[in-house]
């Protein structure tokens, strides 16, 4: 089994995203729904902004029933979420199977980089729903399944540089600053760039990789 195998196949399902593909099949009238949901979601946040999204409005938007919304979604972190769901896909599909230096194919340290300068980039872009995400709920970061993904996919690749590290903690250590809420405060209350951001991983990974061994197969 191949690094990037091992990955997804150890990934815990998440509520709203499947590692690369579509939602599990559902009866039509529940899909169509679905996508109405959906539609009327991503309306709202384009219209007026991620504060606006609330499950009535998005009911009362999609022309089904509060209860309907609640049912598929469960919560507002949720349906925020699922909101993010494509972009997630092709980032998934990017790191997991695309070309080099995100994709299999280049040495450990160009990845972990590639990697986490894509993940500023699509947090800077979704930075408001991710926010509306995380935010309603302190573990909602963690319970759904992006995460994980993410941190396993970041200590296979730490253990190939740095194999007798605690690479779980450091994985966590390295999406710690990608939080919406810290990301948040950095770029709107700090004035950081995303260029500063992306220079201070830089920073953290030549300490990381400075001493470490000779890289496992």
């Amino acid at each position: 089994m191949t690094h990037d195998d091992a990955t997804a196949a150890r990934r815990p399902p998440g509520p709203a995203l499947p590692v690369v593909g579509g939602p599990p099949a559902e009866r039509a009238d529940a899909a169509q729904n679905r996508r109405r949901i959906l539609a009327a979601a991503a309306a709202i946040v384009a219209e007026r902004g991620p504060d606006a999204l609330s499950m009535d409005e998005v009911a009362r938007a999609a022309g089904v029933g509060v209860g309907t919304v609640y049912r598929r979604f469960g919560d507002r972190a949720a349906l925020a979420y699922a909101v993010i769901d494509d972009r997630e896909v092709r980032f998934q599909a990017a790191f997991l199977t695309g070309p080099p230096p995100l994709g299999p194919g280049a040495g450990a340290a160009e990845r972990i980089r590639a990697f986490l300068h894509a993940l500023v980039d699509r947090t800077e872009d979704q930075l408001g729903l991710l926010l509306v995400a995380e935010m309603d709920s302190a573990d909602a970061r963690f319970a759904e399944g992006s995460y994980e993904l993410y941190r396993q996919h970041l200590a296979l690749l730490i253990g190939r540089i740095r194999p007798e590290a605690d690479v779980r903690w450091l994985a966590d250590a390295l999406l710690a600053p990608l939080a919406a809420n810290l990301y948040g405060y950095q770029r709107r209350t700090g004035g950081m760039s995303v260029a500063r951001v992306k220079a201070g991983y830089d920073a953290l990974l030549a300490g990381l990789t400075a001493h470490g061994g000779p890289a496992a197969p």
